[in-house]
């Protein structure tokens, strides 16, 4: 079927003609409403055309019009696309012939079920993939460009359904209070309660809900996501900037979309399996820790808050860590932990000696290793090529550190997407080592620990609260 769409804006065209091409339906532009006239004279008729109530000149009601008294576009199914949802617009718009009213921003389900109310295609089923629930998603953003590229790409995707669009923060808090979504996407710059403000409520009633910061990874931008990460945001997306709207919902389909289904998962996990018994080769454990590893990804700088202040103003050995997180956020996570534990907590430096009671964050974009021997230990930083599609990566860290510390060694396995983390695991309970897995219930993505439990490498799988002071029990160190 052929559809002409109308609108002056070309972002404006290239999200609704991406909604009907997903229904099937092939494509003509016009950017007036004169020319989409001419089309439609001139041209085959089309099954259905879409305008923006919003035009230059003629506006969509009366391009409406005037579409009636052309031969060819007397039974043209046409549909209204405004940013007004009152009703007495949407009474207008039928009273001027239009057959169908659709308010934006929009999702390709919300187009479908107009679509299909004028007899253009068959109702479309309403749930995700493997007949689950899709996942419900609250878009809040001040921009309407944003908003309405979000909505559009997010509702492309039949394991997702946009519930509802805020813009601004009191906005989201009340609909969240109201009816509360299965996931939160949060903007952080906005009008009347910015993201954190708005963030820092919804915690105050409602601790499990995830939450993914969308923002502009400038300075300030980086610094303020980071701070909302710390206050129980789950993961964070950088919103593009400069970029096209076609672009911009390429990068939403390749990170945000992963991101949620991630973080709302449909399935339950499968059940842990007992570690696998250490080999009869394996070095005996040691009782004093070289050095503790952790690995650390969604929901890291959260997690990493909850159990440094257990061990890090009194450990008995280096605490290196690799986090995945781009470099511009690390000087400030660095910052914030150090405040929050009590500890210096720097990032590492190419060379440099590992001395008892350091605590090292892996740069972002290198890999942080152990290299030396068992006495004299140092930080060796490398470019090599990426693990797990990662780097830093905490493999390259774990299987060095085993290396140089063998069954001294402590592994530590958080939160996180992939499988990160897992083989270097195998390298350190190789050695004689350890590894402690952060539990299912506690995780914001049971990844990382998650692989790990399931390879039968972790030692111990335990909940967030309880790693901390085991940590702190193996460096033979008081809790605080």
């Amino acid at each position: 079927m052929r559809a002409l769409v109308v609108d002056e804006s070309g972002a404006g065209r290239g999200i609704v003609m991406r909604g009907l091409r997903t229904h099937g339906f092939e494509c003509v532009e016009a950017g007036t409403a004169d020319d989409a006239l001419e089309i439609v004279a001139k041209e085959p008729r089309p099954a259905v055309v879409t305008v923006t109530r919003q035009l230059p000149g003629m506006d969509g009601l009366e391009f409406v019009r005037r579409l009636r008294q052309l031969p060819h576009g007397r039974d043209v199914k046409v549909v209204i696309f405004s940013s007004d949802a009152d009703p007495a617009r949407r009474d207008e718009a039928r009273a001027a012939g239009a057959d169908g009213y659709v308010t934006k921003p929009f999702t390709s389900d919300s187009l479908g079920k107009a679509l299909a109310a004028l007899g253009l295609i068959q109702a479309a089923a309403t749930t995700g993939a493997a007949g689950s629930a899709p996942i419900r998603v609250l878009v809040v953003d001040d921009s309407s460009t944003i908003r309405t590229v979000l909505t559009a790409t997010l509702g492309e995707d039949p394991a997702i359904k946009v519930v509802g669009a805020a813009v601004n923060g009191r906005m989201a808090v009340d609909m969240v209070a109201t009816n509360p979504p299965d996931l939160v996407l949060l903007d952080v710059e906005m009008p009347v309660l910015d993201g954190l403000s708005a963030l820092r409520e919804i915690r105050r009633t409602n601790k499990r809900l995830p939450v993914i910061m969308f923002s502009s990874l400038t300075e300030r931008g980086t610094a303020v996501t980071l701070d909302a990460l710390l206050a129980g945001a789950n993961d964070y997306a950088a919103k593009p900037s400069g970029l096209r709207p076609e672009d911009l919902s390429a990068k939403i389909r390749e990170e945000l979309v992963t991101k949620i289904k991630a973080l709302v998962p449909r399935a339950a996990p499968p059940p842990v399996p007992p570690p696998v018994p250490r080999p009869a080769s394996a070095p005996a454990r040691a009782d004093v820790v070289r050095g503790v590893v952790i690995g650390v990804s969604t929901g890291g700088p959260a997690a990493l808050a909850e159990i440094l202040p257990h061990f890090a103003t009194r450990a008995t050995a280096p605490v290196l860590i690799v986090q995945h997180m781009p470099a511009s956020f690390m000087p400030h996570l660095a910052e914030r932990l150090a405040k929050i534990s009590g500890a210096v907590v720097r990032e590492a430096v190419d060379g440099a000696p590992l001395r008892t009671g350091d605590v090292l964050l892996a740069p972002g974009g290198r890999h942080l290793t152990v290299c030396g021997d068992r006495d004299h230990p140092r930080v060796r930083l490398t470019d090599e090529p990426l693990e797990n599609a990662c780097r830093p990566a905490a493999d390259a860290l774990f299987r060095t550190a085993a290396h140089v510390w063998g069954a001294g060694t402590l592994g530590v396995v958080l939160t996180g997407m992939g499988r990160d983390g897992t083989a270097g695991s195998r390298a350190i309970v190789e050695a004689g080592g350890e590894v402690l897995a952060q539990d299912a219930a506690t995780s914001v993505v049971w990844g990382m620990p998650g692989e790990v439990a399931k390879a039968g490498l972790a030692g111990m799988v335990l909940p967030l609260p309880r790693i901390g002071p085991e940590i702190a029990a193996r460096l033979k160190c008081a809790a605080t």
